[in-house]
Protein backbone atom coordinates (compact mmCIF):
# COMPACT_ATOMS: atom_id res chain seq x y z
CA UNK A 1 0.00 0.00 0.00
CA UNK A 2 1.39 3.42 -1.08
CA UNK A 3 -0.26 6.44 -0.10
CA UNK A 4 1.07 9.64 -2.84
CA UNK A 5 3.97 8.14 -3.31
CA UNK A 6 7.05 8.11 -0.66
CA UNK A 7 9.87 10.79 -0.69
CA UNK A 8 12.64 11.86 1.44
CA UNK A 9 10.77 13.04 4.05
CA UNK A 10 8.55 15.55 2.03
CA UNK A 11 5.37 14.25 0.73
CA UNK A 12 4.99 15.31 -3.30
CA UNK A 13 3.16 19.00 -3.29
CA UNK A 14 0.10 17.11 -4.45
CA UNK A 15 -0.51 15.29 -1.86
CA UNK A 16 -3.75 16.76 -1.22
CA UNK A 17 -4.68 18.38 -4.42
CA UNK A 18 -8.00 15.46 -5.62
CA UNK A 19 -9.53 16.76 -2.09
CA UNK A 20 -9.59 20.70 -2.96
CA UNK A 21 -10.83 19.39 -6.44
CA UNK A 22 -13.78 17.60 -5.00
CA UNK A 23 -14.25 20.18 -2.44
CA UNK A 24 -14.39 23.07 -5.17
CA UNK A 25 -17.59 25.36 -4.46
CA UNK A 26 -19.17 23.40 -2.03
CA UNK A 27 -16.83 25.16 0.51
CA UNK A 28 -19.01 28.35 0.12
CA UNK A 29 -20.87 29.37 2.26
CA UNK A 30 -24.67 29.86 1.48
CA UNK A 31 -26.20 33.56 2.54
CA UNK A 32 -30.35 32.73 2.55
CA UNK A 33 -31.58 32.67 5.88
CA UNK A 34 -30.53 34.68 8.96
CA UNK A 35 -27.82 32.55 9.87
CA UNK A 36 -25.32 31.48 6.67
CA UNK A 37 -24.96 27.57 6.50
CA UNK A 38 -22.14 25.55 4.07
CA UNK A 39 -23.05 24.86 0.83
CA UNK A 40 -23.14 21.22 -0.25
CA UNK A 41 -24.52 19.57 -3.63
CA UNK A 42 -28.10 20.50 -3.53
CA UNK A 43 -27.20 24.21 -3.38
CA UNK A 44 -24.08 24.46 -6.42
CA UNK A 45 -25.60 26.76 -9.00
CA UNK A 46 -24.77 25.31 -12.95
CA UNK A 47 -21.94 28.13 -12.90
CA UNK A 48 -20.88 26.50 -9.88
CA UNK A 49 -20.78 22.63 -11.43
CA UNK A 50 -19.35 24.39 -14.52
CA UNK A 51 -16.09 25.82 -12.57
CA UNK A 52 -16.29 22.33 -10.38
CA UNK A 53 -15.93 20.68 -13.25
CA UNK A 54 -13.22 22.86 -14.89
CA UNK A 55 -11.30 22.43 -11.78
CA UNK A 56 -11.45 18.59 -11.62
CA UNK A 57 -10.66 18.19 -15.37
CA UNK A 58 -7.03 20.45 -14.63
CA UNK A 59 -6.13 18.42 -11.49
CA UNK A 60 -6.24 15.69 -13.79
CA UNK A 61 -4.23 17.16 -16.46
CA UNK A 62 -1.59 18.47 -13.74
CA UNK A 63 -1.36 15.06 -12.18
CA UNK A 64 -1.10 13.22 -16.22
CA UNK A 65 1.91 16.22 -16.78
CA UNK A 66 0.47 18.07 -19.18
CA UNK A 67 0.80 21.45 -17.80
CA UNK A 68 -0.42 23.71 -20.43
CA UNK A 69 -4.13 22.05 -20.80
CA UNK A 70 -4.35 21.81 -17.32
CA UNK A 71 -3.83 25.63 -16.99
CA UNK A 72 -6.53 26.57 -19.70
CA UNK A 73 -8.92 24.35 -17.70
CA UNK A 74 -8.00 26.66 -14.53
CA UNK A 75 -8.95 29.49 -16.72
CA UNK A 76 -12.12 28.18 -18.38
CA UNK A 77 -12.95 27.66 -14.08
CA UNK A 78 -11.86 31.00 -12.83
CA UNK A 79 -14.31 32.49 -15.87
CA UNK A 80 -17.00 30.72 -14.54
CA UNK A 81 -15.84 31.36 -10.94
CA UNK A 82 -13.37 34.64 -10.26
CA UNK A 83 -13.80 33.98 -6.70
CA UNK A 84 -12.57 29.87 -6.48
CA UNK A 85 -9.82 29.40 -4.29
CA UNK A 86 -9.10 26.08 -5.01
CA UNK A 87 -8.47 26.79 -8.66
CA UNK A 88 -5.54 29.17 -7.69
CA UNK A 89 -4.44 26.88 -5.65
CA UNK A 90 -4.41 24.13 -8.18
CA UNK A 91 -2.86 26.84 -10.28
CA UNK A 92 -0.08 27.25 -7.92
CA UNK A 93 0.66 23.42 -8.05
CA UNK A 94 0.86 23.42 -11.49
CA UNK A 95 3.30 26.78 -11.90
CA UNK A 96 5.36 24.96 -9.17
CA UNK A 97 5.32 21.88 -11.22
CA UNK A 98 6.82 24.04 -14.40
CA UNK A 99 9.27 25.71 -12.25
CA UNK A 100 7.19 29.14 -12.02
CA UNK A 101 8.24 30.24 -8.85
CA UNK A 102 6.51 33.92 -9.02
CA UNK A 103 3.45 32.71 -10.63
CA UNK A 104 2.86 29.70 -8.16
CA UNK A 105 3.83 32.21 -5.52
CA UNK A 106 1.36 34.92 -6.70
CA UNK A 107 -1.43 32.51 -7.00
CA UNK A 108 -0.92 31.02 -3.24
CA UNK A 109 -1.29 34.62 -1.96
CA UNK A 110 -4.70 35.39 -4.20
CA UNK A 111 -5.54 31.88 -2.76
CA UNK A 112 -5.00 32.80 0.92
CA UNK A 113 -6.94 35.97 0.49
CA UNK A 114 -10.00 33.94 -0.90
CA UNK A 115 -9.70 31.38 1.82
CA UNK A 116 -7.36 32.55 4.96
CA UNK A 117 -8.90 29.21 7.07
CA UNK A 118 -8.51 26.56 4.64
CA UNK A 119 -5.66 24.34 6.36
CA UNK A 120 -4.95 22.65 3.26
CA UNK A 121 -3.95 25.96 1.74
CA UNK A 122 -1.42 26.27 5.08
CA UNK A 123 -0.11 22.66 4.52
CA UNK A 124 0.38 23.21 0.75
CA UNK A 125 2.21 26.72 0.75
CA UNK A 126 4.11 25.73 3.35
CA UNK A 127 5.41 22.64 1.20
CA UNK A 128 6.01 25.07 -1.45
CA UNK A 129 8.32 27.60 0.72
CA UNK A 130 10.03 24.90 2.06
CA UNK A 131 10.79 23.86 -1.68
CA UNK A 132 12.19 27.14 -2.28
CA UNK A 133 14.28 27.37 0.67
CA UNK A 134 12.13 29.86 2.97
CA UNK A 135 12.33 27.57 5.69
CA UNK A 136 11.32 29.17 8.44
CA UNK A 137 7.74 30.72 6.69
CA UNK A 138 7.36 27.10 5.22
CA UNK A 139 7.47 25.81 9.34
CA UNK A 140 4.81 28.97 10.40
CA UNK A 141 2.53 27.60 7.93
CA UNK A 142 2.67 23.83 8.70
CA UNK A 143 1.93 25.18 12.19
CA UNK A 144 -0.95 27.05 11.43
CA UNK A 145 -2.56 24.14 9.84
CA UNK A 146 -2.11 22.21 12.71
CA UNK A 147 -3.70 24.66 14.85
CA UNK A 148 -7.02 25.04 12.53
CA UNK A 149 -9.12 22.67 14.37
CA UNK A 150 -11.65 22.44 11.51
CA UNK A 151 -8.13 20.43 9.59
CA UNK A 152 -9.01 17.38 8.42
CA UNK A 153 -5.76 15.75 7.53
CA UNK A 154 -3.09 17.41 10.11
CA UNK A 155 -1.00 14.19 9.51
CA UNK A 156 -0.15 15.52 6.42
CA UNK A 157 1.64 18.28 7.26
CA UNK A 158 3.54 16.94 10.37
CA UNK A 159 4.76 15.11 7.75
CA UNK A 160 5.61 18.02 5.66
CA UNK A 161 6.97 19.68 8.67
CA UNK A 162 9.26 16.69 9.33
CA UNK A 163 10.47 16.87 5.84
CA UNK A 164 11.32 20.80 6.31
CA UNK A 165 12.50 20.10 9.52
CA UNK A 166 14.86 17.62 7.76
CA UNK A 167 16.01 19.98 4.86
CA UNK A 168 17.31 21.96 7.92
CA UNK A 169 19.12 19.25 9.29
CA UNK A 170 17.11 19.94 12.56
CA UNK A 171 16.49 16.44 13.65
CA UNK A 172 15.06 16.72 16.98
CA UNK A 173 12.62 19.15 15.52
CA UNK A 174 11.59 16.52 12.87
CA UNK A 175 11.36 13.91 14.84
CA UNK A 176 9.36 15.41 16.94
CA UNK A 177 7.12 16.10 13.99
CA UNK A 178 7.11 12.30 12.71
CA UNK A 179 6.65 10.76 16.16
CA UNK A 180 3.42 12.90 16.52
CA UNK A 181 2.31 12.03 13.51
CA UNK A 182 3.26 7.93 13.88
CA UNK A 183 0.82 8.59 17.09
CA UNK A 184 -2.18 9.81 14.33
CA UNK A 185 -1.37 7.26 11.20
CA UNK A 186 0.79 4.27 12.33
CA UNK A 187 0.63 3.48 8.66
CA UNK A 188 1.85 6.21 6.82
CA UNK A 189 4.69 5.55 4.70
CA UNK A 190 6.37 9.03 4.72
CA UNK A 191 6.12 9.52 8.21
CA UNK A 192 8.21 5.78 8.65
CA UNK A 193 10.71 7.16 5.99
CA UNK A 194 11.13 10.00 7.78
CA UNK A 195 12.18 8.61 11.40
CA UNK A 196 14.23 5.58 9.76
CA UNK A 197 16.52 8.73 7.81
CA UNK A 198 16.12 10.82 11.43
CA UNK A 199 17.59 7.39 12.64
CA UNK A 200 20.34 7.48 10.60
CA UNK A 201 21.57 10.32 10.80
CA UNK A 202 21.97 9.84 14.38
CA UNK A 203 23.85 6.73 12.98
CA UNK A 204 21.45 4.82 14.89
CA UNK A 205 21.27 2.08 12.81
CA UNK A 206 19.33 -0.52 14.38
CA UNK A 207 16.29 2.00 15.26
CA UNK A 208 16.85 3.10 11.63
CA UNK A 209 16.30 -0.42 10.73
CA UNK A 210 13.11 -0.56 12.99
CA UNK A 211 11.19 1.99 11.29
CA UNK A 212 12.78 0.83 7.19
CA UNK A 213 10.99 -2.48 8.24
CA UNK A 214 7.71 -1.06 9.40
CA UNK A 215 8.15 0.57 5.67
CA UNK A 216 8.50 -2.24 3.86
CA UNK A 217 5.52 -3.48 5.12
CA UNK A 218 3.40 -1.02 3.75
CA UNK A 219 5.22 0.30 0.76
CA UNK A 220 7.00 -2.61 -2.01
CA UNK A 221 10.36 -1.51 -3.02
CA UNK A 222 9.08 -0.95 -7.23
CA UNK A 223 6.82 1.98 -5.44
CA UNK A 224 9.46 3.26 -3.27
CA UNK A 225 10.89 6.93 -4.82
CA UNK A 226 14.73 7.00 -5.48
CA UNK A 227 15.74 8.70 -2.46
CA UNK A 228 13.93 6.29 -0.14
CA UNK A 229 15.14 3.57 -2.06
CA UNK A 230 18.90 4.93 -1.67
CA UNK A 231 18.38 5.65 1.83
CA UNK A 232 16.48 2.07 2.66
CA UNK A 233 20.17 0.44 0.67
CA UNK A 234 22.52 2.51 3.09
CA UNK A 235 20.65 1.46 6.22
CA UNK A 236 20.85 -2.29 4.73
CA UNK A 237 24.39 -1.96 4.17
CA UNK A 238 25.08 -0.21 7.68
CA UNK A 239 22.95 -3.73 8.99
CA UNK A 240 25.33 -6.09 7.01
CA UNK A 241 22.35 -7.18 5.18
CA UNK A 242 24.07 -7.50 1.95
CA UNK A 243 21.58 -9.63 -0.13
CA UNK A 244 18.88 -6.42 0.78
CA UNK A 245 21.60 -4.12 -0.35
CA UNK A 246 21.97 -5.95 -3.57
CA UNK A 247 17.87 -6.41 -4.19
CA UNK A 248 17.18 -2.82 -3.45
CA UNK A 249 20.01 -1.94 -5.89
CA UNK A 250 18.70 -3.91 -8.52
CA UNK A 251 15.03 -1.87 -8.35
CA UNK A 252 17.12 1.44 -7.81
CA UNK A 253 18.25 0.22 -11.38
CA UNK A 254 15.37 -0.79 -12.82
CA UNK A 255 12.78 2.13 -11.82
CA UNK A 256 15.02 4.96 -11.38
CA UNK A 257 18.34 4.57 -13.69
CA UNK A 258 18.93 8.54 -14.35
CA UNK A 259 18.69 9.33 -10.58
CA UNK A 260 21.66 10.47 -8.84
CA UNK A 261 20.65 8.14 -6.47
CA UNK A 262 21.45 5.35 -8.77
CA UNK A 263 25.03 7.55 -9.81
CA UNK A 264 25.96 7.28 -6.16
CA UNK A 265 25.06 3.75 -5.96
CA UNK A 266 27.06 2.93 -8.91
CA UNK A 267 30.23 5.02 -7.36
CA UNK A 268 29.73 3.15 -3.85
CA UNK A 269 28.92 6.83 -2.43
CA UNK A 270 27.49 5.19 0.34
CA UNK A 271 28.55 7.79 2.82
CA UNK A 272 28.20 11.36 1.16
Amino acid sequence: MNRAGVVDGMPRLALFVLAVALAGCASKSGSSGSTAELKTASDLTSTDKRANIRLQLAVGYYQGGNYEVALDEIKQALMADPELSDAYSVRALIYTAMGETALAEENYQRAMRLAPGNADLNNNYGSFLCQTGRFAPAMAQFDIALKNPKYASPVKAMANAGGCALKMKQYDVAERYFTSALRLDPDFPTVQAGLARVAYQRRDYARAGFYLNMLKAQTKPEAMSADVLWLAIRIERKLGEADNVTSLGTQLRRRHASSPEFAAFQRGAFDE
